[in-house]
């Protein structure tokens, strides 16, 4: 029987991919050389590909033949495409994770031990490093309303400017402190602890516990996607787990990061979908039309900088992305 369905999700990052699936056969042939009678991990791996143009296809299939392929026309997005991988996992647990991750030794086995030893706990989240070593921040508490206003807009980057631009931090310490609720940062990074949501970039989940709570929301293409899932397992009854002895390297939004309008709206269509539809619609609507209105202010700030001749090409970039957000109404993310 599979223990184990890993589920990656790949859209263009052929070599980060490579190093992820060879640091997940290299962890599991480890950890069977070194265990006891029992402890063996027996583990499959499921790739979504969302129409790569860089041959992602091609080597996994070249280089990792036991891997399964799902090869899609069209970029379905994180949540669908995910779902398409679990509903092909035969394992008793479900790991999503990031084709820009690396595991480290013993990950696997760590989770699913401790899952095994908990049957109230539906997910599990490992410690996230950065590739220097240093620990990410990946368990959060749920965001309240009032943190949707300032976390990621326009008011944070004001707060971020004027502090650096020398204003005392007890004029800007309430927002601060606003953003500060919305992770958790009450417990040590390397304690065990129980938490409300933990980022998507490795998602240990309970197969029984994806069944109670169903599969993940397409409607969301990407961003805060994991935000939802997890606010369902936690509705659900199950528990979600950081747990830091399983370490699992994180190299932050490589798919993401090649097409920068495309994130905005996503990353923003998205927040309004989550408050929408966990808060209500009159606050999610709110939230969009204010989110719209900073898109605005930051146009009027670029323009007035081109018209005075600074940098025109990056205030000419800018606005033109700027116009694509407000263009969209944050009603839907573009097709990528």
């Amino acid at each position: 029987m599979t223990d184990l369905s890993i589920i990656i999700v790949s859209w263009n990052v052929r070599h980060l991919l490579r190093r992820c699936l060879a640091s997940i056969y290299d962890s599991v042939g480890m950890c069977a050389d070194e265990a006891a009678p029992g402890e063996t991990l027996a583990i499959e791996v499921i790739v979504v590909d969302n129409a790569s143009t860089d041959g992602t296809v091609e080597m996994v299939e070249g280089s990792f033949p036991s891997a399964q392929v799902v090869a899609n026309r069209s970029n379905r997005g994180f949540p669908a495409a995910n779902n398409q991988g679990i509903r092909r996992a035969g394992g008793r647990y479900v790991l999503l994770l990031n084709p820009d991750t690396e595991v480290l030794d013993g990950a696997l086995l760590q989770m699913t031990s401790f899952a095994d030893a908990h049957p109230d706990v539906g997910m599990v989240g490992p410690q996230l490093l950065n590739p220097d070593g240093t620990i990410q921040s990946s368990r959060r508490r749920f965001p309240t309303l009032t943190t949707a206003f300032v976390e990621s807009t326009w008011l944070q980057l004001t707060v971020m400017s004027l502090e650096s631009g020398g204003l005392s931090r007890l004029l800007t310490t309430p927002l601060r402190h606003l953003l500060g609720r919305y992770y958790v940062a009450d417990r040590s990074a390397s304690a065990i602890q129980d938490v409300d949501w933990i980022t998507g970039a490795a998602m240990f989940s309970r197969r029984e516990a994806i069944k109670d709570v169903g599969s993940m929301d397409e409607a969301y293409f990407m961003y805060s996607e994991e935000l939802d899932w997890c606010r369902r397992f936690r509705e659900a009854g199950w528990r979600i787990v950081y747990l830091p002895e399983a370490q699992i390297i994180h190299h932050v939004g490589k798919s993401s990061e090649q097409v920068t309008v495309a994130r905005h709206i996503h990353f923003q269509t998205s927040k309004v979908r989550y408050f929408r539809k966990h808060h209500g619609i009159l606050p999610g609507e709110i939230l969009r039309w204010y989110l719209m209105a900073g898109y605005v202010w930051q146009s009027a700030i670029e323009g007035a900088k081109w018209l005075v001749g600074h940098r025109r090409p990056l205030r000419a970039q800018r606005l033109s992305a700027y116009r694509q957000v407000l263009a969209s109404g944050l009603r839907r993310g573009p097709d990528t």
